[in-house]
C-alpha cells in the first residue's frame, strides 16, 4: 500500500513526530502511525503536515475576471455593480472554456492548501439561455477539470428561478442560469451521472437564495432530495436583509431557521449580517455558516460575528467564492483580522493561551464532512487521504514547532509555505506548485482574451 513517513503531523489533536500515513487504492487513509521507523520503500517526507482544507463556497468561473473590476464607477461602486461585471463574463462561457478557468481554480486552490472544494455551480444553460442538449454540459467541464487536478469535488447545482423577491423576472444576463424545479431535476440527474466518472466525489443542492429561490419552491427541494449537503447564500447584504423583510417579513436567517430543517448537512453561505438571537440560533442549529473573507472584504459585504458565533459554539468553513484570490491560510487570516479590525483587539478568536492559527484552522475543519458529504477534515482512517506538509525550512517557519507553524503559515509565509500537497492520496503540488501547473496555466492563458478581451 502506498506510504509516506513524515517528520511532524498533527494527528488527533496533538502534533506527533515520525508519522507513517498509509492508504489503500482509493485514496483513504488506511493507518497513521507516529513514532515509526524509517523502512525500506518508505518515503521520507521533511515537515509538517496537517489535514488538507475544505473549501466551503468556490464559483470557479469567477476567476477569469479577478482584478477587473477594481476602479470605481460614476456612480459609487456596491456588490450590486460589481455584479454587472460578473454577469459580462458570464455572456462568455462555453464548457470549453469553462474547464480551463476551473483547472486553473482548482490548481491555485490545492497549492493553496485546499484539497476539496464545494462548487456552488449555477451556469446551466447556453449563452440565448436555452438548456443544452445535454443538461450537464457545463457542470462536467467543472467534473473534467477537478479530475485533471485531483481536487476532491462536491458538485452542488444551483436551483435558480428568479431576479428577486416576489419572483421578480430573471434579467437577460441570468438566463444562463435559469431553471424551473423540473428542469432542475433533470439537470441534478444529469450531474449526479456525469460524477460517476470522478471517483469519490460527492453532490448536493444549492437553491441559490432567498431573492431567487421562493419558498414552496425551496421547500421542494429540500423534500425532493433528503439527505443531501444543502448550501443557500444568505444575508450576505444589507439590501438583501432589507428586501426579504419586506417580502417574507422575516429576516433570511431568521426565515430559513424557522421554516427549513437546517442541520448539520446545510451550509449557509456567509450570513453576514445576524443579530444576536440569529447568531444563537444558527450556532444551536448545527448548520454551518461558509464564510468567504475575502471575497466578503473585497465586495464590502460586512464582517461576520465570528466571535460570537464561535462562543455560542456554531461551526463555521472557508472558502474563495469569487476567487479574486486563493490561499487557506489568506482566508484563515482575513478571518482573524476582520474580527480585530471590528473590535480594535488581537487574537479575537483564540481562548486564552491558544494559538490563535489552531483555533482557526480546527474550526475551519469542524463542519467540513457534513457539509461535503465527504469523509475530510483530519489524519484519520477511513478519511480521504488529504493532506498538506508546511516547509518547516521557510523563513516564515524557521525555529518554530506545533502550533506555532499554523501561525506562522497563517499570519506570516501563506501559500509560500506549502511544500507539498496531496488529495486521495496523489502528490498534487510539489515545491509549491501543482503537478501539471505549466499546462493548466497555458491552457487558461489560451482562452482568458474569449472572456475579458
Amino acid at each position: 500500500m502506498p506510504r509516506v513517513l513524515v517528520d511532524h503531523a498533527l494527528v488527533g489533536g496533538s502534533w506527533r513526530r515520525n508519522v507513517g500515513l498509509e492508504w489503500d487504492g482509493s485514496g483513504r487513509f488506511l493507518s497513521i502511525a507516529p513514532d515509526s521507523a524509517p523502512a525500506p520503500g518508505v518515503e521520507r517526507i521533511a515537515g509538517a503536515a496537517v489535514a488538507g482544507l475544505a473549501n466551503l463556497h468556490s464559483h470557479t468561473f469567477q476567476r477569469a475576471i479577478a482584478g477587473v473590476s477594481e476602479s470605481l464607477g460614476t456612480g459609487g461602486d456596491t456588490f450590486w455593480t460589481w455584479r454587472q461585471a460578473m454577469y459580462r463574463a458570464v455572456g462568455r462561457l462555453t464548457p470549453e472554456n469553462l474547464r480551463a478557468v476551473a483547472a486553473l481554480a482548482f490548481a491555485e486552490m490545492l497549492e493553496g492548501g485546499f484539497t476539496s472544494v464545494a462548487e456552488f455551480h449555477y451556469i446551466h444553460n447556453a449563452p440565448d439561455g436555452t438548456p443544452y442538449a445535454d443538461r450537464a454540459a457545463m457542470a462536467a467541464a467543472v467534473i473534467e477539470a477537478a479530475k485533471e487536478t485531483g481536487i476532491g469535488l462536491t458538485l452542488l447545482p444551483v436551483f435558480y428561478a428568479h431576479g428577486g423577491f416576489g419572483a421578480r423576472p430573471l434579467e437577460k444576463a441570468q438566463r444562463r442560469f435559469a431553471g424551473d424545479p423540473d428542469g432542475f431535476a433533470r439537470l441534478v440527474e444529469a450531474s449526479a451521472a456525469a460524477l460517476e466518472a470522478l471517483p469519490g466525489a460527492a453532490w448536493g443542492v444549492a437553491p441559490h437564495s432567498l431573492r431567487a429561490v421562493a419558498p414552496d419552491e425551496l421547500k421542494a427541494i429540500v423534500r425532493d432530495f433528503p439527505g443531501r449537503p444543502v448550501h443557500i447564500h444568505a444575508a450576505e447584504q444589507v439590501r438583501e436583509v432589507e428586501e426579504c423583510v419586506a417580502a417574507l417579513g422575516r429576516r433570511p436567517v431568521e426565515w430559513l431557521l424557522d421554516e427549513m430543517p437546517a442541520g448539520r448537512h446545510w451550509c449557509l453561505v456567509h450570513a453576514t449580517h445576524l443579530t444576536d438571537p440569529e447568531v444563537k440560533r444558527l450556532a444551536g442549529s448545527g448548520a454551518a455558516a461558509g464564510l468567504c473573507p475575502v471575497t466578503e472584504a473585497n465586495l464590502g459585504d460586512g464582517i461576520f460575528p465570528a466571535a460570537a458565533y464561535l462562543g455560542a459554539g456554531g461551526r463555521l468553513g472557508v472558502g474563495t467564492d469569487s476567487n479574486i484570490r486563493i490561499d487557506a491560510a489568506e482566508e484563515l487570516r482575513q478571518l482573524e483580522y476582520s474580527q480585530r479590525l471590528g473590535g480594535r483587539a488581537r487574537n479575537v478568536l483564540a481562548a486564552p493561551g491558544r494559538s490563535t492559527g489552531r483555533v482557526l484552522f480546527d474550526a475551519a475543519q469542524a463542519a467540513s464532512a457534513d457539509v461535503l458529504a465527504r469523509p475530510v477534515g483530519a489524519l484519520a482512517p477511513g478519511n480521504c487521504a488529504d493532506f498538506l506538509v508546511l516547509d518547516t525550512e521557510h523563513l516564515s517557519l524557521l525555529g518554530r514547532a506545533g502550533d506555532t507553524w499554523l501561525d506562522s503559515w497563517i499570519f506570516a509565509a501563506g501559500k509560500e509555505a506549502v511544500r507539498e500537497v496531496w488529495a486521495g492520496g496523489r502528490r498534487v503540488v510539489a515545491q509549491g506548485r501543482h503537478v501539471a501547473g505549466e499546462k493548466i496555466r497555458r491552457a487558461y492563458a489560451g482562452v482568458l482574451p474569449e472572456l475579458i478581451g
